[in-house]
């Protein structure tokens, strides 16, 4: 069974974190969303919304999984027994910072990290964008999720 873990803060989750995922159903058995926590990181989402909007988002999926974790992800990718992080790359800056993260973990770990690209139209899209436009009462919609709602 080829399980991967798609790591991330989703504050909140997008239409590239949407694209990306969906992309990957049919190379593996088992997706399971890793909701990263991080104590020194302040987000605009609870745990708890971001875990929610994520489960709304793939409730039709029966094999994909959200799970919460704390730490290094490579950790929680042996907890749970993943072969593989997926990750998805939006531009070149996006390969050079995830390629020496990659490297990291496999020489760490032995887990591979398979990269997607997103596509055009959502390739533009970041978190840290949509909650910039959430702050200042912009519409965020179109961005987003359906189930991601303020």
């Amino acid at each position: 069974m080829k399980r991967a873990v798609f790591p991330g803060s989703f504050d909140p989750i997008t239409l590239g974190h949407l694209d990306i995922i969906k992309q990957s159903i049919p190379l593996f058995d088992e997706i399971i969303i890793g909701v990263g926590t991080n104590s020194e990181k302040k987000y605009m989402f609870s745990t708890k919304k971001r875990m929610t909007f994520v489960e709304e988002t793939f409730a039709q999926y029966k094999n994909i999984s959200v799970s919460q974790y704390e730490g290094l992800t490579i950790e929680f990718c042996k907890k749970i027994k993943a072969d593989f992080i997926l990750r998805g790359l939006r531009n070149s800056a996006d390969f050079e910072f995830e390629k020496a993260i990659a490297e990291t973990n496999r020489k760490l770990s032995g887990i591979k990290t398979v990269f997607l690209l997103t596509a055009t139209k959502t390739s533009f899209i970041s978190s840290s964008i949509v909650r910039e436009i959430i702050s200042n009462q912009g519409n965020y919609r179109e961005l987003v999720p359906s189930k991601v709602r303020v």
